[in-house]
């Protein structure tokens, strides 16, 4: 195994999730010092962070729509690790709500999943900027979704959400740059908690309807993470797909 992120320092935000922790672990394997961050459940962010090979990990509570919070976990992670090279803004929120039944898809969910999903990685990256830009080689990595391409996905605002959050991607790739890398990784549908509250014979069908056969891994979007971290150094402001070419069909 390549410890081609020795000595760098990666906070990921919603880490105890599946997508979060797989990322976590990956980013562990390929050397970096991993800051395991959690809304609410301390415990679970322990174990993992417990679990992570190598040494140097550490947990920090931060809640993405709360700017005070992401100010207070930025001098946290400056105080215990004095670096951060790597941002994975993770965290994110969403509930079904079918797109042809708008009354369903009240003023509250939008505010909250616009808040968590969009406002929540910018306001990340705002308050982790000077550590990025210190770094010398600062990336972060938004986790979006097939969702903002398609418009097809949990609800129409979180299909909104993550078009939105591509968005700033190319923005903030071009805005921030040459100090800090900004990229997209952009998985279809993936197997975990979510799909498994969903129609069996429904999943089934999205499966088929993806050329390669199967629906995504966490593991899968987490290798890209980390291939965008090691491997795609002259790549900002773009899109990193992990669709296994569903959007083909």
């Amino acid at each position: 195994m390549s410890h081609s992120l020795s000595g760098q320092v990666a906070l990921v935000t919603g880490a105890t999730g599946g997508i979060g922790s797989a990322t976590a672990r990956q980013l562990a394997e390929a050397g970096a010092q991993v800051v395991v961050c959690y809304r609410s459940s301390e415990a679970d962010a322990q174990a993992l962070a417990a679990s992570l090979p190598g040494e140097g990990h550490s947990v920090a509570r931060g809640v993405v729509d709360d700017t005070r919070s992401l100010e207070a976990l930025a001098k946290q992670v400056a105080d215990v690790h004095g670096r951060l090279d790597i941002l994975v803004n993770n965290a994110g929120v969403t509930r079904f709500v079918d797109h042809a039944d708008l009354d369903a898809l009240d003023d509250e969910l939008i505010d909250l999943i616009f808040r968590v999903n969009w406002r929540g990685p910018f306001a990340a990256i705002r308050a982790m900027k000077p550590l990025l830009e210190a770094s010398g080689h600062g990336l972060v990595v938004n986790i979006s979704s097939i969702a903002g391409r398609s418009g097809n996905g949990s609800n129409v605002a979180y299909c909104a959400s993550k078009a939105a959050l591509d968005s700033m991607t190319r923005s903030l790739g071009r805005a921030l740059a040459p100090a800090i890398r900004v990229v997209s990784v952009a998985p279809g549908l993936v197997e975990g908690k979510y799909t498994e509250k969903l129609d069996p014979s429904w999943s089934q069908a999205q499966r088929e309807r993806t050329p390669l056969g199967r629906l995504a891994s966490a593991d899968d979007v987490a290798r890209a993470v980390v291939a965008v971290a090691t491997g795609l150094g002259f790549s900002t402001g773009c899109i990193v797909p992990v669709d296994g070419g569903r959007p083909l069909t």
